[in-house]
């Protein structure tokens, strides 16, 4: 038996937390307990937190974005999906979402969310596809469950000068086709895409380039001589034209939103991981297919459900996600129960909704009502058979 010595300590101590790629190391004041014996302890201390090893743990862990719009915008869709996130103290980085047990929230760097997943210290993460990429440098242990969470739009894209040597180059062949371009004097790149940027160039036959690497501001590196283009994120166009730039055919790297992604170890070997990604899938899809949906209920006349039914198929814009659904809608007169008239029920998108009650109207409808949806439920998510079928169950 290995002998155990215990010591109290009390003051600064550095804490760390290693992945494959990455050690990060913070300081902290903790008074704590610390056991030395031969063998390795599978704990870790991380912001004053006892961590343990993937291994060794029983939770279930999420990753999403600790800071900026990202982050905001992600909690915003946990909720309308009834995933609400509780942060007891908002200086912590560990929550949860009651809604599902045993499932742990740990709010990270987008870029620390993909390397942890790789690593196992993570299970599930929701991040940008542009950090998946560069960070994820395409592991196959990386699998896109969600792939359009339909927020954090943008896209990688390369960036030139409007003028000088750059005026008329408007591809990425004219681009590589400069003379300019020799070992002697490369095309100059600043971006914080390390991966993405020189894999991109090198596809596109561009031999001779040299990257800086750079965060923030990279629209002033080729105006200070720095750089003779930029690769980064565009979103609306605005802040490159406003420093003299211009994206050029051919020369958008990726298109990028919000995914949520998993690990495939953690999906294959850890309990209730694969639950707990169906559970949220279904409810991501069910709600992301209803933004934007609209319920139209309306009375129509008819002789019979099956006429009024003819009636609302002739107009296509009515014909809901399968067609409507026909009612009668009974009532009593001269003491008899009658149904003259029919409820009708169809789901209409917003960008058609005035239209759809234009044409309802012409056929006979009354009493038009409009509630949007909130979730939309199929029989079975398709996302959820793709992602199946990638684990060969």
């Amino acid at each position: 038996m290995s002998a155990v010595q215990t010591f109290f300590i009390q003051g600064s101590v550095s804490s760390f937390s290693s992945s494959p790629s990455v050690t990060t190391c913070r300081k902290v004041s903790v008074k704590f307990t610390v056991s030395c014996c031969s063998a390795a302890s599978p704990v870790t201390v991380v912001n004053g937190n006892v961590e343990k090893r993937s291994s060794d743990r029983n939770e279930i862990r999420l990753g999403l974005p600790s800071k900026g719009r990202m982050a905001t915008d992600t909690l915003d869709l946990l909720k309308d999906c009834q995933l609400s996130v509780r942060q007891v103290n908002p200086r912590q980085y560990v929550a949860e979402i009651p809604q599902i047990s045993n499932l742990e929230v740990w709010f990270q760097r987008p870029k620390d969310i993909v390397r942890k997943l790789v690593s196992g210290d993570l299970d599930l993460g929701i991040v940008g596809l542009d950090t998946v990429s560069e960070f994820g440098q395409g592991n196959e242990d990386l699998i896109i469950v969600h792939d359009s969470l339909d927020y954090g739009d943008c896209r990688l894209s390369l960036a030139i000068p409007k003028y000088g040597i750059f005026e008329n180059v408007n591809s990425m062949k004219e681009l590589a086709e400069m003379p300019q371009w020799t070992p002697e004097r490369p095309l100059r790149v600043a971006t914080g895409f390390t991966y993405l940027g020189p894999k991109f160039m090198k596809d596109n036959g561009l031999k001779h380039v040299t990257f800086s690497t750079a965060d923030g501001a990279l629209e002033a590196a080729p105006a200070m001589g720095i750089a003779d283009a930029i690769v980064d994120l565009v979103s609306s166009g605005t802040t490159l034209r406003e420093n003299n730039l211009k994206e050029i055919e051919g020369g958008v790297i990726l298109e990028s939103q919000a995914v949520l992604v998993a690990g495939r170890k953690s999906l294959m070997q850890r309990k209730g991981v694969l639950d707990i990604t169906h559970e949220m899938l279904e409810r991501l899809e069910a709600h992301l297919r209803a933004v934007g949906q609209f319920t139209v209920t309306a009375n129509m006349r008819g002789s019979s459900a099956e006429e009024v039914a003819e009636r609302i198929l002739s107009q296509t814009s009515l014909s809901g996600l399968q067609g409507p659904t026909v009612s009668p809608v009974f009532c009593k007169r001269d003491g008899r129960v009658t149904a003259d008239y029919f409820a009708i029920v169809i789901c209409v998108p917003k960008k058609a909704l005035y239209k759809s009650v234009q044409q309802l109207r012409a056929i006979g409808g009354s009493g038009v009502l409009i509630s949007p949806l909130t979730y939309i439920f199929d029989e079975e998510t398709p996302r959820w058979r793709q992602l199946l079928s990638m684990l060969g169950l």
